[in-house]
């Protein structure tokens, strides 16, 4: 397709998971990256008239005095204490700047829930499918998850319908921690309220789980959000917290009776070199 033909930009890159990159890397990838990339769509030649933005919940934060749930016109309780953190607040920033000096591009921005699937590495995915899971003893948040399939189906919805606006993405309903170990088939590790990032550092090294400290603080306090808004703009969900979670276990239970047979995609730049300079590559006119 050619770079005239675009009208939609879709920006799905941005780094939720801060023990994956450097702090450095993760500022460039999120917030100069998506800087240079609304400056393009911004730009008085270009094409673009949709931005969708995939964000997180992380945005809200946790704190012991969250409330229940999270509207998307409510702020969070407490400051920003991470990299990933600070860096999706600025990045959000940016987007309603744009939103509003570009009124005719739609922007919708999706602040989407903890993600479970089969095939993704999310910090609460990977914690799930060691042998034991950790909690922080004395604490047992309700948390709330959205499935990888709704995660895409969201995407998809919100390029092909003209919904601007910032909406939160989660399963219906919550549940506590224990129930979610629980139902995953785990048993749990408690780490001791006070130095709970120096309790996980042995964790670390013996590979049971890698949690970054946003994870830590919701095994502390929960999360919850409120997806009225995204349904009430037409999208229905396949999944429920409930459901996602079962789903994930059945994945489990199954890839444990006759083993994962499907690989995860690897980036292999010669690849990528190959299909853009190869001459046997047929390419649009």
């Amino acid at each position: 397709m050619r770079a005239t033909q675009i009208d939609t930009v879709v920006h799905t890159h941005l780094v939720v998971d801060s023990t994956r990159v450097s702090g450095r890397s993760l500022h460039e990838i999120n917030v100069i990256g998506t800087m240079n990339l609304l400056a393009a769509a911004g730009a008085a030649s270009s094409p673009v008239r949709k931005v969708v933005l995939k964000s997180s919940g992380l945005v809200y934060g946790a704190h012991a005095s969250d409330p229940y749930f999270f509207r998307e016109d409510m702020t969070r309780t407490g400051s920003a204490r991470t990299n990933v953190e600070r860096s999706l607040i600025e990045v959000e920033a940016f987007v309603r700047d744009f939103a509003d000096d570009n009124p005719h591009v739609d922007v919708t921005l999706l602040r989407f829930a903890n993600v479970l699937g089969d095939d993704i590495d999310t910090p609460f995915a990977v914690a799930l499918r060691r042998p034991v899971v950790p909690e922080i003893l004395g604490f047992d948040p309700r948390v709330q998850f959205v499935h990888a399939d709704d995660v895409v189906a969201a995407l998809m919805y919100s390029t092909t319908n003209d919904i601007p606006g910032i909406y939160n993405v989660a399963g219906d309903g919550n549940l506590p921690w224990s129930d979610v170990c629980a139902i995953v088939g785990k048993a749990r590790l408690p780490l001791p309220f006070l130095f709970t990032n120096l309790a996980a550092e042995p964790a670390r090294f013996l590979r049971l789980w890698d949690l970054p400290p946003e994870a830590v603080a919701l095994l502390r306090y929960g999360r919850c959000l409120d997806n009225t808004r995204f349904k009430r703009s037409g999208f229905q969900y396949r999944y429920t917290t409930l459901t996602a979670i079962e789903a994930f276990a059945q994945g489990l239970r199954l890839k444990g009776a006759v083993g994962d047979r499907h690989s995860t995609y690897r980036y292999e730049r010669e690849v990528e070199n190959f299909f853009r300079h190869s001459p046997a590559v047929v390419r649009p006119d």
